[in-house]
């Protein structure tokens, strides 16, 4: 049998890091641990930086995963958003643009790509704004026909999200990064990998 060989090259901030998980796993440890399939084998990269916008992220992420890629293996991309951007004053406009020009460069390399939206706070106002920024990122994705994963809209009043923040300062615990995980497996993971989905 030949053996599919997937590469994945993950960009985001410290929760694609998993900081702030007891087990060390946050959500991507915990989706590459679901994923399994006859004829595949994961290799999977997490080029994480803390306190990361969206200009930065497209600034650096072609050279990064460059390096981990190789023409002998399928090279795939996994964005992690972050809510960043809010911080650094981006406009919405300014950071749709920042996600097209990396979709956009990737679809060029022939790299399939995987979009993670960014998790929602614990303050309501920051909240109201991630929204449309969410709803921005979502928007750039589809047009161009990549996956995203809305994390925002499924957890902005999940009580079990709500009270693994408060517990863990801001930070998710074990239940969050669980929670984020789910969504990301049964929102299109394993179509955008090309691998059955698991029966049980």
């Amino acid at each position: 049998m030949e053996i599919r060989r997937i590469r994945i090259a993950s960009v985001g901030n410290e929760l694609l890091a998993g900081v702030g998980d007891p087990r060390a796993l946050g959500w991507l440890g915990r989706v590459l641990a679901k994923t399994s399939a006859p004829g595949v084998q994961l290799e999977s990269y997490v080029l994480a930086q803390p306190g990361e916008g969206t200009e930065a992220l497209s600034a650096r992420w072609q050279r990064e995963a460059e390096a981990r890629y190789s023409e002998e293996t399928e090279n795939r991309l996994v964005i992690g958003l972050s809510d960043l951007d809010l911080d650094l004053e981006t406009s919405t406009a300014r950071a749709r643009l920042n996600l097209a020009n990396i979709l956009d460069r990737a679809a060029q390399l022939d790299i399939r790509t995987l979009v993670v939206g960014p998790v929602p706070s614990l303050d309501n106002e920051r909240n109201a704004r991630l929204a449309e920024l969410n709803t921005a990122y979502l928007d750039v994705a589809d047009r161009r026909r990549h996956y995203y994963v809305d994390t925002f809209t499924p957890l902005v009043n999940h009580e079990q999200w709500r009270n693994d923040l408060a517990a863990g300062h801001g930070l998710p615990g074990q239940a969050g990064y669980g929670l984020i995980a789910w969504l990301v497996l049964h929102r299109g993971w394993y179509q955008w990998l090309g691998v059955p989905e698991p029966t049980a």
